[in-house]
């Protein structure tokens, strides 16, 4: 298997079925919606196999001081392969040593982030979205 990654524009149709394969809790139907996460991100490091769209890292930045990894998803028959890890090690050397990555996880991820990693930290604080 020869993955290619890539930072591009992408399209909502392509996120989607990523979204639904990997598991992550998206409004993956939406596709307007995911259209809007895409644009608005400042960065979009994508995973493909062939034509096929099989992982993404959605990330929110001021290429300065920190960054917000909104979207690690992998399709789910790519898991475990490394993808995750090349996306945030990409997303990573994209961004510089400057600035740092943080982001909320899923409760079955939580196992996941430290081994590629990140520090689990008690520091944060949230306002759920509405919808």
């Amino acid at each position: 298997m020869t993955i290619e990654y890539k930072i591009t524009s992408l399209c909502s149709k392509d996120v989607s079925e990523v979204f639904k394969s990997s598991g992550i809790k998206r409004p993956a139907d939406d596709l307007e919606r995911i259209q809007k996460m895409i644009d608005n991100a400042d960065v979009n490091i994508s995973a493909w196999d062939g034509v096929r769209l099989v992982g993404i890292a959605r990330a929110i930045t001021d290429f300065s001081y920190c960054c917000y990894l909104s979207d690690l998803a992998v399709c789910k028959e790519y898991q475990k392969t490394g993808i995750g890890t090349e996306l945030v090690k990409r997303l990573r050397e994209h961004l510089g040593e400057e600035v740092s990555l943080l982001l909320l996880s899923a409760p079955t991820a939580m196992e996941y982030y430290p081994r590629i990693g990140f520090e689990k930290t008690e520091k944060a604080f949230l306002i759920p979205r509405v919808k």
